[in-house]
């Protein structure tokens, strides 16, 4: 038998997380009719963000974690029928008003996850598509942080200071940008649960739980975060922006 190569073993990975990640979401072969939560594909292939963030740390991330976040989300929703059909924002905004504590964390934590990761994948695009902030955002940036590199700075240092497992946006809120940041899976939609948090609409997110990066960065998250400014989907950013109140 032929050793795999590197293209085979990429491959035999990525077929193999596939697969796990398929057996983890039973509903959602089914997710028309049941209205379940479905794992969305990535917008690019596994590879297709190397060197910055690499093949195997991408299946993983994708096929078994944000897989995980799905099968509890769609658990939950299991013991909560009426909740199903709801709108992935409405259904986090609305969490305070659940009276079910368990229930509520329950959605908290995986529905939390399962947006917070559906965002990333679309704020991420190969270096050479990245691209840069519209006209409108690079102004906006600009008021707000001084410059390009003082936004960078604010926004480096949110998400390499955010302690343990979490996240770091940059929002709209007002009219206004800003920059904050969420522990666990939490993210500024949920109004009543973040009380340290700047909430408003999220523009762009970075994923800081050690998942993310430390197969490649091991404990450097400062590298990681370095590396990630290379693959940001500026023109999706851009648009989110031009489509708030404070973009038109």
């Amino acid at each position: 038998m032929q050793p795999l190569t590197t293209m085979n073993r990429r491959n035999f990975v990525q077929l193999a997380s596939l697969t796990a990640g398929a057996a983890m979401l039973p509903g959602v072969a089914h997710a028309a009719a049941s209205s379940a939560a479905t794992l969305p594909p990535l917008p690019y292939a596994f590879d297709a963000l190397e060197p910055h963030f690499d093949t195997l740390t991408m299946q993983i991330h994708h096929g078994k974690h944000h897989a995980a976040y799905v099968a509890g989300l769609n658990a939950a929703l299991a013991k909560a029928p009426d909740l199903a059909g709801r709108p992935p924002d409405d259904l986090l905004g609305s969490l305070p008003g659940l009276a079910d504590e368990a229930l509520r964390t329950s959605l908290r934590n995986h529905g939390g996850g399962h947006w917070n990761h559906s965002f990333f994948w679309q704020t991420l695009a190969p270096a050479a598509q990245s691209g840069k902030p519209s006209g409108k955002l690079g102004t906006a940036l600009d008021a707000a942080f001084g410059s390009m590199t003082g936004f960078r700075q604010a926004f480096g240092e949110a998400a390499a200071k955010r302690f343990g497992s979490g996240w770091a946006w940059l929002i709209i809120h007002d009219g206004k940008l800003r920059i904050t940041s969420t522990p666990n899976q939490d993210n500024p939609l949920m109004k009543g649960l973040v009380p340290d948090a700047d909430l408003g609409t999220p523009l762009l997110g970075l994923d800081v739980w050690e998942h993310a990066y430390y197969l490649h960065y091991q404990n450097r998250r400062p590298d990681y975060i370095a590396a990630w400014w290379n693959l940001v989907n500026w023109p999706a950013v851009s648009k989110r922006f031009e489509a708030s109140s404070g973009g038109r």
